[in-house]
């Protein structure tokens, strides 16, 4: 058994998706760069951008500087192919949640909003297989961290991302036992 960045035993090659993934395991195994953060939440999030847009990492990086960040703000960035790209490496704070960021995951999925500018589950069937992947890895890593849609945070009052995420995946969630 290895062990996960917060001490608990997990089965080996934990950074890997399935093989049906191959040749994206590279996305979740880069070398620790400095100490790990404690990670309780991961946040996942729309571009806010028309299903009939393209918003390429190149456009999404672009729009966070133009906004004042130094980087992109997510960790992860889901294109409409179903392909993740790694933005931000885990152990840096993300600058995806006010307030959350230092104890987050910030994911984000292309698109969010319908032909009229309208919230909508615009996720593709790669975009979805993609996620589940990608959250599976990351509980794995992070077995107490909750999953939510920005939206769930207080005080946001966007529909980001656009579905209900706490129910969708709520089979990822950490158990929680009655007392």
């Amino acid at each position: 058994m290895d062990k996960n960045r917060q001490g608990a035993e997990v089965p080996g090659n934990r950074h890997y998706y399935s093989s049906r993934y191959a040749g994206r395991a590279e996305l979740r195994s880069k070398p620790v760069l400095e100490a790990m953060r404690r990670i309780d939440l991961i946040v996942i999030h729309c571009s806010a951008t028309r299903v009939t847009q393209d918003f390429s990492v190149k456009d999404l990086k672009a729009c966070h500087l133009a906004r004042g960040f130094k980087a992109i703000g997510y960790h992860y960035y889901i294109t409409k192919d179903g392909h993740p790209h790694r933005c931000r490496p885990e152990e840096m704070a993300g600058a995806h949640a006010r307030r959350y960021n230092a104890h987050s995951i910030g994911i984000c999925y292309e698109g969010g909003l319908d032909a009229n500018g309208k919230a909508d589950d615009t996720r593709t069937p790669a975009q979805k297989r993609t996620l589940v992947a990608l959250l599976r890895s990351l509980k794995a890593d992070y077995p107490d961290a909750q999953i939510l849609g920005h939206r769930d945070l207080p005080w946001v009052k966007k529909k980001c991302p656009s579905f209900d995420a706490r129910s969708e995946y709520q089979d990822l969630q950490p158990l929680v036992l009655e007392q």
